[in-house]
């Protein structure tokens, strides 16, 4: 099944056919079985499903971290899929900002330092400096922190930062609010919005229903399929 755009509109990421699957002895196991779709700039896409449904498989495949074993993933253009690690890095440096549940910091790095290494692994224009960044997501004062002295809260946040270091033209999020209280996941989908709002393609996997209700579209899987 495919789940394409509603409109003409270029897209900013394209996954075509996806498979995955992975071996247990002599068992195989489908991940992904077949799983199309593109997101638009600007555009907020919801992937819900239940546990093992294949969401963070996917999203896993959007980012470049896991290969696919047949299909391709395009971002900004670029054939992201069945390349190298060394090319797949770069893109995703350059096009893909990536929140993890679990946050994205580095322990031994403040959140300043975080994400002023994410902006020296991407070539392009003068980035946007990391305190206004953190200004942007409400902890500017947090700045010289280690991530083991922000709260629950901060480091969503945080994690949020360093996701969109570079402006991503695509931004993947995995359960961004699954561990945050109910302010901080306002604040977090505020944040979404606005950053879609600037052009960026948001993909989120989600269990929340507050998240599905700001998405612009709602996709829901099941045994590695859209459903």
């Amino acid at each position: 099944m495919t789940a394409t755009t509603a409109t003409t509109t270029a897209t900013a990421l394209s996954a075509h056919s996806l498979y995955r699957f992975f071996r247990a002895g002599d068992e195989e196991t489908f991940a992904l079985q077949g799983v199309s779709f593109d997101a638009a700039p600007g555009e907020i896409v919801a992937v819900t499903g239940p546990s093992g449904s294949g969401k963070t498989t996917l999203l896993n495949c959007l980012a470049g971290l896991d290969e696919p074993d047949g299909g391709t993933v395009h971002v900004a253009g670029e054939r992201l899929s069945h390349r190298g690690e060394r090319e797949r890095s770069s893109i995703r440096a350059r096009h893909i900002g990536v929140l993890f549940q679990s946050n994205n910091l580095l322990e031994h790095l403040t959140v300043r330092d975080n994400i002023a290494l994410v902006q020296r692994l991407a070539p392009g224009p003068a980035p946007v400096p990391p305190k206004e960044l953190l200004d942007r997501v409400g902890i500017g004062e947090r700045a010289g922190a280690l991530p083991n002295q922000l709260s629950g809260g901060e480091a969503a946040r945080a994690g949020l930062a360093v996701a969109l270091a570079n402006t991503p033209a695509v931004l993947l999020a995995d359960e961004p609010t699954g561990e945050v209280d109910g302010e901080t996941e306002r604040r977090l989908l505020t944040l979404l919005r606005e950053r879609a709002a600037a052009g960026t393609a948001v993909v989120v996997v989600t269990h929340s229903r507050a998240v599905a209700a700001v998405a612009d579209r709602v996709l829901r899987m099941r045994d590695g399929r859209w459903v």
